[in-house]
């Protein structure tokens, strides 16, 4: 079980990575940048699901205090149910204004 965990940690290192980078710098990888249309805010969706990813290994490993099964439960998904909105929202085409 440790490796799937690890694995897990090891995805949710490289999405912060990326949603890092995607802040900072506004790159974003080739095979996603010609949709990518707001890539800071493609960038924050990124950190937000990868850092739930990332916790779960630090209170699985024991570095992190573990809280309450709900507090992880419903954190967890609150974080990436919004990350996942906000990179949905990232690649949508700007709103033409009609004048």
């Amino acid at each position: 079980m440790a490796w799937f965990i690890g694995a897990g940690m090891l995805g949710g290192l490289l999405l912060i990575a990326l949603g890092t980078a995607s802040i900072r710098t506004g790159w974003t990888l080739p095979w996603v940048g010609h949709r990518v249309t707001r890539p800071s805010v493609y960038g924050l969706g990124a950190l937000l699901v990868g850092v739930p990813c990332v916790m779960q290994g630090l209170f699985y490993f024991g570095i992190a205090p573990i809280p309450s099964w709900e507090v992880r439960f419903f954190g967890a998904n609150a974080l990436t149910l919004s990350g996942l909105v906000l990179i949905g929202v990232g690649q949508m085409r700007p709103w033409r204004r009609r004048e």
